[in-house]
């Protein structure tokens, strides 16, 4: 009787045993902690890169998807062997979370390399340079918006941007440069080029966008003007997760590869 008691004992032990086994390979499995760098990417064979829409990165013309960012995702999707999804998000900060709980492992936009966003993610080499710049109407009897012709000119101003821009922070500095406020309105669900829409149908008066997206829309809008540089020039790159350094690697070389004509040649 004894005998059957420790037997039935053991049994129930063993069986709770792998019970807690099979509950912690299944929390390991879906564990966001789970390192996923180029070797794991491999596996899978799926490169998961979030950009965003506009009319220099990525953008739909006809039946025809073309833009810098989308150019250089299809080389490296060559270049690889991997199956490259592309996810379009114009919102910064949803496109890092994504990074950080690995929906995307590669954010494709052009993100101004400062400090502060090195603490939270790597940046590949430089991809291209490019700086901010003010929107606003050009000065006409018709329309008593003051033109600013310099940056001390923002002086209580209000500024629109959209959603997690990297101008906000630019636009912060400024203003204690200048020691004068300067009101920064986000805009949520708006990309630069609605911004550079709205200025133009005088829905707002001034907006910052990248210079870039600015001279692609200089012949839609020769009201407007786009002479006002807001930053310097800056150096733009892509970000992966710190946890990536294979990744990271890699980018780096067909991205250098991609610039120096090499893409020309597959």
């Amino acid at each position: 009787m004894k005998t059957n008691k420790l037997l039935l004992l053991f049994i129930s032990l063993l069986a709770l045993c792998l019970l807690v086994m099979f509950f912690l390979q299944l929390i390991i499995k879906n564990n966001p902690l789970k390192k996923r760098d180029l070797p794991e990417i491999k596996k899978e064979n799926t490169l998961n890169v979030v950009t965003e829409y506009n009319s220099v990165d990525y953008y739909v013309s006809g039946d025809t998807i073309s833009g810098m960012q989308y150019a250089l995702c299809k080389y490296i999707g060559k270049r690889s062997g991997l199956t490259v999804r592309i996810f379009l998000e114009n919102n910064l900060a949803i496109s890092i979370k994504g990074l950080e709980d690995k929906t995307y492992d590669i954010i494709a936009r052009n993100i101004p390399i400062t400090n502060d966003k090195k603490h939270f993610m790597a940046f590949t080499i430089p991809v291209t340079q490019n700086k901010q710049v003010l929107v606003q109407r050009k000065s006409r009897k018709n329309d008593s918006t003051d033109f600013v012709a310099n940056q001390i000119a923002l002086a209580n101003k209000t500024i629109y941007v959209t959603k997690d821009s990297p101008a906000i922070l630019r636009l912060k500095n400024l203003s204690e440069e200048i020691a004068e406020a300067i009101f920064i309105e986000e805009i949520t669900a708006y990309t630069s080029e609605q911004l550079i829409y709205m200025v133009a149908q005088k829905e707002i008066n001034y907006a910052v966008v990248d210079k870039e997206i600015a001279l692609k829309n200089t012949k839609l809008f020769p009201e407007l003007d786009f002479d006002t540089d807001i930053s310097f020039t800056q150096l733009q790159a892509w970000a992966v997760r710190k946890t990536s350094p294979v990744l990271l690697d890699s980018l780096n070389v067909w991205i250098k590869d991609f610039k120096s004509g090499q893409s020309k040649r597959i």
